[in-house]
């Protein structure tokens, strides 16, 4: 299968017009545009081919879509060392949020001991989509059962300049909120994040569906001015 081949047949202009907007960290130019069900629908069946392996060892890809069906084929690896190992050799070449929020083998779920190891790493990385995804993998795993106040704090930590790594905080301590409200709330009435991420969590908590119309108003009253 050529991949590039069936991801130009799928391409569809006013939605690479629209996207591409929401992505100013990727040159326009490299963004096919095809719509994310229609992508995943073909990474699944590409997965399956013996030419998914050699695509996953031609890093760097040239377009956007290409990036995500390689994010999209290692989600389907089901042995955990494999897929840890193809999602490393990965998270360098990722340019923007939607590639890096997008993705997340379904091995990480049920190897949330063994993968905490690796979220520790990729967080002190030095490149911000690779920080930004550790920040995710907390949001999407560790705010449930697998809870731990010292992840708050773990997040909490990254001081960083870049806005997509900020924007991430933000979102974690936000659904923080919704999830383990009374250990998340001293970060907020504490102050002990960055201005900018401070004000921009709770935000997006007052936007959220899943915290009542009364501590909305509480959270409102520490934005800092």
């Amino acid at each position: 299968m050529d991949i590039q081949k069936e991801l130009f047949k799928l391409q569809d202009e006013e939605y690479k017009s629209f996207h591409s907007r929401l992505m100013p960290t990727v040159n326009p130019e490299l963004i096919i545009g095809v719509r994310v069900p229609l992508l995943r629908k073909l990474s699944k069946e590409f997965a399956k081919t013996a030419e998914a392996q050699d695509f996953l060892l031609t890093l760097p890809h040239r377009f956007y879509e290409e990036n995500n069906v390689h994010a999209f084929v290692i989600e389907e690896i089901k042995d955990f060392d494999e897929a840890l190992a193809k999602t490393e050799e990965f998270l360098p070449y990722i340019d923007n949020w939607a590639t890096c929020d997008m993705f997340m083998p379904k091995v990480f779920k049920k190897n949330t001991d063994k993968l905490l190891a690796k979220i520790r790493e990729w967080i002190c990385s030095d490149k911000p989509y690779t920080v930004r995804y550790a920040i995710g993998l907390l949001m999407k795993l560790y705010l449930d059962e697998e809870f731990n106040e010292e992840f708050l704090e773990l997040a909490a930590s990254v001081k960083s300049e870049e806005y997509y790594v900020n924007m991430m905080i933000a979102w974690y301590f936000a659904t923080a909120l919704a999830k383990q409200y009374d250990a998340a709330l001293p970060y907020i009435t504490d102050r002990r994040l960055e201005a900018w991420t401070h004000n921009k969590a709770i935000r997006k908590a007052i936007e959220s569906n899943r915290i009542d119309t009364a501590t909305k108003h509480f959270l409102r009253a520490y934005t800092i001015k």
